[in-house]
């Protein structure tokens, strides 16, 4: 049996926890209902442009790769990963008209 081997085990930081912990205050305060948003590349995540006392470069995913084709090959890896479990999944029918089956697979990665 052929092992597959992670390309990004091991590799980074966590981010420290007082970060953490900022982000959650902000969520539980409502701050962030009024923050503004940016849409990631492929997934469209809304990531919030920026939280008080948190560094805005931590907010940006690929930024917390030191390898940015790595990280773009990753994330193209994982929404095709994505890609075929919503095809396995739209071979079932959901909602009147198949309306909420659509509405699902709108909501997958953007190639």
């Amino acid at each position: 049996m052929m092992q597959r081997k992670r390309a990004s085990y091991g590799i980074g930081n966590r981010i420290k926890l007082s970060y953490t912990r900022k982000i959650i205050d902000s969520i539980h305060s409502g701050n962030l209902s009024n923050a503004t948003y940016e849409k990631t590349k492929v997934f469209g995540l809304e990531i919030p442009s920026e939280i008080e006392e948190v560094p805005a470069e931590i907010l940006r995913l690929e930024n917390g790769w030191a390898d940015k084709e790595a990280y773009m090959n990753t994330l193209l890896k994982l929404a095709g990963l994505f890609k075929n479990n919503f095809e396995t999944f739209m071979e079932y029918k959901i909602g009147e008209g198949n309306k909420l089956t659509e509405e699902i697979r709108a909501a997958g990665p953007i190639f």
